[in-house]
């Protein structure tokens, strides 16, 4: 299996900006058993970040011990927490928020770089990806500060959108690594990086496996997931894409993703509905208003796995036709669900990178093109 490649992108003068920023919701992807003999496995599992992480280490040296390895994860994660959750009051990231002055912040090193990772992003991709885009989240009844109360609300007025949309943007946000420290450039700006977080932590925990020289292993946080080597049966792990339908779980099609991320945003579990209409919580800083187009989740295979998460937000914004070409154009490896008309089902769509890592028993194995725009 092919390694996928770290995405860099080159912006082209004249491209459509989008920027955006998604928050937690539940897994998209799920893994499957392995088929056939199998060896042995070490399985951990836990809450993080507002959701599950789950670790299986195939087939571990007898010299591993599993208490202290768990323990060592969960250290990991601990800190993680302590650092870049906008639901603990006393992490650095909601200090931070609330933070009114426009100097240097020192803050700890590893939120510094996720931090700057995230601003390199949002540049490389033309402003597309942005985790400042909270106030507008909230406006509209989504994020960890939201009023219970605006999901049975109707639509903010447009004086509370504009408002809330001159508090956004990732170019009044700076951070450096040497000394590690955040600033903001208008007081009332707010971060929050649940969009790469998670796959910031998949990395963490697969970097740590990997230093206590473990080979066959796979990190889940709440459907973000890392895979390396073989799994319990020594074959290649097996992920599956979940089919974008509210209240029940069913597999859409397989992945082998080799030694790679995989990440999936989707807006079918976290939306809200009135007066006969439905408002997804992916927010369009733009206009300041949830996204109306038809896409219902994107996964994107990615050498690790804050970078997959990153990049399946992006393109989940911007949608299947232009997000397809955004991939094709960069050599992303992205896989589109999207909902049929009058609730016909759904269609998919891969871009030309993606083909390398459908499991060659799946319907989907030949699939490398899209049926809704060029």
């Amino acid at each position: 299996m092919a390694a996928a490649r770290p995405v860099r992108f080159t912006i082209r003068p004249g491209r459509l900006i989008i920027p955006l920023v998604r928050f937690t919701v539940p897994a998209c992807a799920l893994l499957l058993p392995a088929c056939g003999p199998g060896g042995s496995a070490l399985h951990m599992r836990g809450a993080t970040m507002g959701t599950y992480y789950a670790v299986t280490v195939a087939n571990p040296p007898a010299a591993v011990d599993e208490s202290r390895l768990r323990a060592e994860l969960e250290q990991i994660l601990a800190r993680i927490n302590a650092q870049m959750s906008t639901y603990d009051a006393d992490s650095e990231i909601s200090r931070f928020n609330r933070h009114r002055a426009t100097d240097w912040r020192p803050v700890s090193p590893q939120l510094a770089q996720v931090t700057a990772a995230a601003l390199a992003l949002a540049e490389q991709s033309g402003g597309v990806f942005d985790v400042t885009v909270g106030p507008l989240v909230q406006l509209w009844g989504f994020g960890s500060g939201a009023d219970s109360t605006a999901q049975n609300q109707p639509p903010p007025p447009a004086a509370a959108i504009e408002a809330a949309r001159a508090r956004v943007g990732h170019r009044k946000l700076r951070a450096r690594t040497a000394p590690p420290a955040l600033r903001k450039l208008h007081p009332e700006l707010s971060l929050d990086l649940s969009a790469i977080a998670k796959g910031h932590a998949v990395d963490a925990l697969a970097g740590h496996l990997a230093g206590r020289g473990l080979g066959d292993f796979l990190v889940d946080i709440g459907g973000e997931i890392r895979t390396r080597g073989a799994n319990p049966a020594g074959r290649p792990w097996r992920v599956a894409v979940e089919r974008p339908r509210r209240g029940a779980r069913a597999v859409h099609t397989v992945l082998t993703p080799g030694d790679n991320a995989v990440a999936t945003s989707g807006d079918y579990r976290n939306f809200r509905e009135r007066d006969g209409r439905r408002w997804s919580h992916i927010i369009d800083p733009r206009n300041g208003r949830p996204v109306e187009h038809a896409t219902a989740s994107v996964t994107v295979v990615a050498a690790d796995a804050m970078t997959a998460d990153g990049l399946a937000t992006a393109l989940l914004v911007l949608g299947a036709a232009a997000g397809l070409r955004f991939a094709r154009e960069h050599g992303v490896a992205a896989y589109f669900i999207r909902r049929n008309s009058f609730g016909s089902g759904f269609s998919a769509s891969a871009s030309p990178a993606f083909a390398l890592y459908l499991s060659p028993d799946n319907p989907d194995a030949g699939l490398a093109s899209t049926p809704f725009g060029p």
